[in-house]
């Protein structure tokens, strides 16, 4: 499980998708900071993505380099404390030149529920399930 969370610490770019309507929707997000396995993020109220998670928190995001391959299934949480909203935001010169002040933007957490872990280099390829809903 290690390799996973550290995977994602040093690949924090991939997709995330939402639920729109009946329509799946996929975007570029970013991973903004990780504490054990939740994962932080962070968008602008005025975007769909926004909406979206609020009418349907249920999300996936995946991260990939090469041939391994990380999907994080869960559920977007907005109770992010405003310490770490403004962790996320003095951590990430993009946010800071872009939005200019860190309470311009929403954040949202996600605990995991389902994690999966690909690699396909090796013959055969790695594949490994984590359901965190059972434990």
């Amino acid at each position: 499980m290690e390799k996973i969370f550290k995977f994602l610490d040093e690949n924090i770019e991939g997709t995330l998708a939402t639920v729109e309507g009946e329509k799946p929707r996929i975007r570029v997000f970013q991973i903004m900071k990780r504490a054990d396995k939740t994962l932080f993020f962070a968008t602008s109220a005025h975007k769909h993505v926004y909406s979206e998670l609020t009418e349907n928190p249920c999300v996936e995001f995946m991260s990939w380099k090469g041939n391994v391959f990380v999907r994080v299934a869960g559920k977007a949480d907005f109770s992010v404390d405003d310490e770490t909203q403004q962790e996320i935001f003095r951590n990430n010169a993009v946010l800071q030149r872009i939005y200019g002040d860190y309470r311009k933007l929403v954040y949202f957490k996600v605990d995991p529920e389902a994690i999966e872990y690909f690699d396909l280099s090796p013959t055969p390829p790695i594949s490994e399930y984590y359901d965190f809903r059972k434990q």
